[in-house]
């Protein structure tokens, strides 16, 4: 197959381009490589992968998406490229709001242009909020996010919905919980954390410890997508996630225990725009998909803090 991955320079999408180049796919990548986090990290990403069509641009620019179009015949296109980040997109709604919106419908505009057959989007557990029962299941109602990083990627799944209604564009919402692994964010969490104790720092701790996350162990993420790649839907959106809720008391609690060092916490009140808890019913996706989500925490949070070792210290 033939296959665009937007954002592929990036933490899940460099790991996303690996998994389809190991199975034999031709990939072109589009990431403009911005600065949301250091640039030079993304390139790094970038030199761990086989030789591809690489294309360093704005997907919100629709005249340079055309041009890589018209260059290539793709079978499917894997959505990855966004702006991420709850905090941040309280600060900047109108940049979230144009990449993650508007950059979308750009390239669903490519796809029906060019007859792409199948498109999968990477959308988040952000959107389920703090009023969605646990654990939180695809047919529940969703119209409650709590940032705008939340609200822009709803819209985004919308906008697709609305696509494959229009056009019959094969589609795939995926939405992904907590991903972490090597080569992960270093704004997220378990990033933060390890360099933290790792190097003597203090942890900032929103909250009393109570609230959870549902950590998925990136390799499985990967699974998830290249599964969503090899089975087209005519339209579905499926929960990736480990099915296990770890509240942040256990996760700093475990990298104790991996590191050996004891975290130094400065207690803070909860911060604005985050969710209480969440968990993946990852039912439908075993079903469809074939989804068998294998890493503990303990394994993967190890695996990430000897990768940080290697590289970051």
């Amino acid at each position: 197959m033939s296959i665009l991955v937007t954002g592929g320079a990036g933490f899940i999408g460099s790991h996303v381009i690996q998994a389809l180049q190991s199975l034999g796919h031709s990939v072109v990548n589009i990431d403009e490589v911005n600065d949301y986090y250091y640039p030079e990290y993304k390139r790094e990403n970038l030199a761990l992968l086989d030789k591809h069509p690489f294309y360093e641009i704005d997907f919100c620019d629709a005249a340079a998406v055309d041009e890589v179009f018209s260059q290539h015949q793709f079978d499917c296109i894997v959505h990855l490229g966004a702006r991420a980040g709850i905090r941040p997109s309280l600060v900047q709604p109108d940049l979230y709001t144009k990449v993650n919106v508007f950059g979308t419908t750009v390239l669903l505009n490519a796809a029906i242009k060019y007859h792409v057959p199948q498109f999968i989007f990477g959308s988040s557990s952000s959107v389920y909020g703090n009023t969605t029962p646990l654990p939180f299941n695809e047919l529940a109602a969703v119209h409650d996010p709590v940032s705008p990083y939340a609200a822009t990627k709803l819209a985004a799944e919308q906008i697709a919905r609305s696509y494959h209604e229009q056009y019959g564009l094969a589609t795939t919402i995926l939405r992904f919980f907590t991903v972490y692994g090597e080569r992960g964010r270093p704004d997220m969490a378990p990033y933060l954390f390890t360099e933290a104790v790792l190097t003597g720092q203090s942890i900032k701790k929103f909250g009393d410890g109570s609230s959870s996350r549902d950590y998925t162990y990136i390799a499985d993420i990967v699974a998830g997508i290249v599964a969503a790649v090899q089975r087209p839907f005519p339209f579905e959106i499926i929960n990736l996630g480990n099915h296990q809720a770890v509240s942040l008391n256990e996760f700093i609690s475990t990298l104790e225990q991996i590191t050996g060092k004891t975290a130094q916490l400065e207690q803070l009140p909860p911060q604005s725009g985050d969710v209480d808890h969440t968990l993946a019913d990852i039912t439908k996706a075993q079903k469809l998909l074939g989804y068998k989500p294998i890493t503990s925490l303990s394994v993967g949070l190890e695996r990430f803090v000897d990768w940080y070792y290697k590289e970051r210290l």
